[in-house]
């Protein structure tokens, strides 16, 4: 007969040494005291649910998103074929309409209020508004004190300002999907070392940094960690260990493709650097792209597997992005040029494959969400990710019938492995009710919704 070790550790046990501090992974260990000091809706001691909303801009060619069948019998089309793997851990949703974006042209009322579905105010100048508090932000404000950082907004892209005079709109609308209140955006971060150390770094009382480190004095927060995890792991059960020694590789693994991104490749000419100006930043963005996402990807897992916070967003590039995806087979412009397809197959071909190359990301981070075994299930299990764009068809610039996926089960929230068809003209806000109380935040309406999304929620 076995014996329960009497042995215990807080949910918000850290690990510590010379000025680090990171969070921990849900471990066995950790289960009594969780259940004693934060019992859930879901259970005595189970898992935290968590919520990501994923954007990528200019649309999708509706033919190759769209699946022919509704409900759990369904293909996936061409450009939802990476996700093959996980249909039965997500909804494919469609026919749901932004109604108060059709008001604006092009891209930037549809892409400012894509988590809020209210009017965009068309303005040129800085008296911005997106209608009110976007759906994440609103899950922010009432569990956000549940973990370190309420809230995590990242982005690829830096924030755009001026005017489009094409349309007459400011383009800051094309750098924000998370609003704080309808006239306050909230800042995105691009840079995935200050991400890391968001996550990981030492915090005050408030939640902010303690110090800044310089390049030159860079260390290891885990080497920094490494003798406070290690007398840990000496300590709890062999499951836990295996946890552990997974986070830790994890973390590892983070943090020398931070270091490598940020040196300077010998092979690149550098301009000598004037007397008269100040010095360059010390951290430096990686300059591909694809390692760029993939590090943002990563530090999203990380973020939910350390509960850093339950709430995230991600934009994979602001809307109008002209970004260049040469590095594609087949493709030889960028996004937006060929979103702008005018029926042209050759352009309709790249436009595909381009969202294509999305959806594989999104599928990367699906698989490293259920890789992670937590309490019954998995990351991916108690967690529920949004992925889509503002608009249908990006020849159009229609706000109708929006191309989403939702993946995850939000702990046992949302039935999934469905194509969920919803009548033409569905507000998109009926899906954020849905999701707003599968994150026990519970909201009657939101936005312009006129119920919820049939069959979503169990």
């Amino acid at each position: 007969m076995s014996r329960q070790k009497s042995w215990q550790i807080s949910r918000r046990t850290m690990l510590r040494g010379m000025g680090a501090a990171m969070a921990l992974p849900l471990l066995d260990a950790m289960a009594p005291s969780a259940k004693a000091a934060a019992p859930t809706a879901a259970g005595a001691g189970a898992a935290p649910k968590r919520m990501a909303c994923m954007y990528f801009p200019n649309g999708v060619w509706q033919k190759a998103w769209i699946p022919e069948a509704t409900g759990k019998d369904f293909t996936l089309p061409f450009s939802l074929e990476p996700l093959k793997e996980f249909q039965s851990s997500l909804n494919v949703i469609s026919g749901l309409d932004k109604a108060a974006s059709r008001r604006g042209d092009g891209h930037y009322a549809k892409t400012g209020n894509f988590l809020t579905g209210m009017p965009v105010e068309k303005t040129t100048g800085k008296n911005i508004s997106a209608g009110g508090i976007s759906m994440d932000q609103l899950v922010a404000s009432r569990i956000g004190n549940q973990t370190p950082l309420p809230s995590l907004e990242l982005g690829i892209d830096r924030v755009i300002s001026g005017i489009d005079s094409n349309v007459g709109y400011t383009r800051l609308y094309g750098s924000y999907i998370s609003w704080r209140a309808a006239e306050l955006p909230v800042a995105k971060e691009i840079n995935p070392r200050f991400v890391y150390e968001r996550l990981f770094g030492e915090k005050d009382a408030s939640g902010r940094e303690t110090g800044q480190k310089k390049h030159d004095d860079y260390k290891s927060l885990l080497d920094l960690a490494w003798e406070d995890a290690k007398d840990l792991r000496g300590k709890v059960g062999r499951d836990d260990q295996i946890k552990l020694d997974e986070y830790l590789d994890s973390v590892r693994a983070v943090e020398k493709r931070i270091e490598f991104s940020m040196k300077t490749d010998p092979r690149e000419w550098q301009p000598e650097a004037l007397k008269d100006l100040p010095p360059a930043p010390d951290q430096k963005i990686p300059s591909d792209f694809r390692e760029h996402v993939k590090l943002m990807l990563d530090l999203m897992v990380l973020a939910f597997q350390t509960d850093s916070t339950r709430v995230q967003s991600f934009m994979f590039a602001n809307d109008v992005s002209g970004r260049n995806f040469s590095f594609l087979d087949g493709v030889s412009g960028g996004h937006h040029q060929m979103s702008h397809h005018e029926n042209k197959e050759d352009k309709i071909n790249q436009y595909k494959r381009i969202t294509r190359w999305h959806v594989e990301q999104y599928a990367y981070l699906l698989g490293k969400l259920d890789s992670i075994q937590e309490g019954e299930g998995t990351l991916l299990d108690n967690s529920m990710i949004l992925f889509g764009s503002s608009i249908s068809d990006g020849n159009r610039h229609d706000p109708n019938n929006l191309p989403l996926v939702l993946g995850g089960k939000a702990g046992g929230a949302l039935k999934t492995g469905q194509h969920i068809a919803n009548p033409k003209n569905t507000p998109l806000c009926n899906l954020y009710v849905d999701m707003l109380n599968a994150m026990d935040v519970n909201e009657e309406s939101f936005g312009d919704s006129t119920g919820k999304v049939p069959g979503l929620s169990v």
